[in-house]
């Protein structure tokens, strides 16, 4: 393992990349990441840098690098690797397609969902130009979009994206097809983003079916279907439900991956969310901080994944009354999503977002409206006026001003927050209904003083 690139031979190459892959499947990323880099000198050494299957290789250390939460790293290799196939394969080749895509997912990731956007609908384009209208991989990007547009809020065209995503896939591969299933899958989350809770269930459901016939009861597609559809029963209320599914999702996980993989941490903390729902806080903190071991060890503690448990872990301790802990886990995780995603990023909005309320808790109003104020201006701008994140930063700094006294800007607050929930929740939408709620205090308070 000691030999220097220009000794190996270019076919050695093609094995660091499949053994990379095996790793990455393992879960093992950063030795993944090692065998990649070497079979990227490897081809940079006898190919050069702008051969086209440099660029292969550079794709697949993106893909590695994006597991690890290096994003801006992936994201530099992805965009070489699209010149590159630009350039042997011409703009509108479906290679370049493939690299628009997964370019697509690490911008998506970044939190500039604008240029994710593009992308998604220059790979679409593409797609639909050469290889025709209904072609799967038209559907595949169909989906992709469908993704990011849920993300921005467009929760009606995302529905449409999924929905002819699916026919396609009904029509060209059948009704049983694992591929079809993801259809379903996608249109179940994109469902239960709108509220539409019943149909989320269902899609979700005939998803579940046709994995375990076509995959098998314990295939790891299984596992996160049935984790996506615990969710919809916790948003019914169903908290037993949802908490049996979450279980039986997590060990499968184990089975599959062993205790340590970044997939069990993903099903520990859904599951805790659920204990969290049911009053287990005791149970839900040791979950999140089993998975927050996870993540520092196997993705490293500036990881967004492991910023994510952090901020999960801080609000059961939240919960809890920990206000001291609770405020300097989220405040860690905001220095890490700031460092790794950007100060604009949603997921760094959600931070200000989380930390104002411990502080509007410890009484701290003044600097907890100066951080919903900050959110709120980051999901104005990063999501839309209209977003159903929006409306949850116009009711947070709503219940602040409601708190310093200013009733008439914390009216104004929750009714704009509540016309968007309306509109893009649905009128009985648990979030709906607690704008109403909150409003309706307000107003009352309003009323008592004339």
């Amino acid at each position: 393992m000691g030999c220097t690139a220009a000794a190996l031979s270019p076919e050695s190459a093609s094995f660091f990349n499949s053994l990379a892959n095996v790793l990455r499947d393992l879960g093992d990323f950063q030795t993944a990441r090692t065998h990649l880099k070497r079979a990227l000198a490897i081809r940079e050494t006898h190919l050069g840098p702008h051969d086209s299957h440099t660029a292969n290789t550079l794709n697949n250390l993106a893909l590695v690098l994006r597991d690890l939460g290096d994003l801006a790293a992936a994201r530099t290799f992805h965009e070489r690797a699209l010149a590159i196939r630009e350039d042997h394969f011409g703009q509108d080749d479906p290679r370049v397609a493939l690299s628009l895509n997964n370019l697509g997912h690490v911008l998506h990731d970044l939190g500039d969902l604008a240029a994710a956007r593009r992308h998604h609908q220059r790979a679409l384009v593409i797609y639909e130009a050469q290889l025709g209208p209904d072609h799967p991989d038209v559907a595949r990007s169909l989906d992709h979009l469908g993704a990011v547009l849920t993300d921005l809020g467009e929760l009606a065209a995302a529905r449409t994206h999924h929905q002819r995503a699916l026919a396609i896939r009904q029509a060209r591969l059948g009704p049983n097809h694992p591929d079809t299933a993801m259809s379903l899958y996608n249109l179940g989350v994109a469902l239960q983003t709108l509220g539409d809770l019943d149909d989320a269930r269902a899609s979700l459901e005939q998803a579940r079916t046709i994995y375990e016939a076509a995959l098998g009861p314990d295939h790891p597609q299984t596992a996160h279907t049935l984790r996506s559809l615990a969710g919809v029963l916790r948003d019914q209320g169903d908290l037993e439900g949802a908490r049996v599914l979450y279980e039986r999702a997590l060990a499968l996980r184990e089975e599959q991956f062993g205790p340590d993989h970044p997939q069990i941490a993903t099903s520990l903390n859904h599951l805790a969310k659920v204990l969290a729902d049911q009053g287990d806080l005791p149970g839900a903190r040791s979950l999140h901080e089993r998975a927050l071991t996870i993540r520092e060890t196997r993705l490293g503690p500036d990881h967004p994944d492991t910023a994510a448990s952090l901020h999960n872990l801080a609000n059961v301790l939240h919960a809890q009354g920990d206000f001291h802990r609770a405020r300097t886990l989220h405040e860690r995780a905001l220095t890490i999503r700031e460092a790794r995603l950007g100060s604009d990023h949603p997921d760094t909005a959600w931070s200000r977002h989380n930390l104002a309320n411990v502080l509007a808790d410890q009484g701290d109003l003044g600097t907890a409206r100066t951080l919903h104020e900050r959110a709120l201006t980051i999901r104005e701008t990063r999501l839309g006026p209209d977003h159903p994140d929006t409306a949850a930063s116009l009711h947070n700094l709503a219940n602040v001003l409601h708190a310093q006294g200013d009733l008439t800007a914390a009216r104004s607050l929750h009714e704009r927050a509540l016309a968007i929930r309306e509109a893009r929740l649905g009128s009985d939408h648990p979030d709906t209904v607690r704008s109403r709620q909150r409003l309706a205090a307000v107003v009352a308070e309003l009323d008592d003083q004339q």
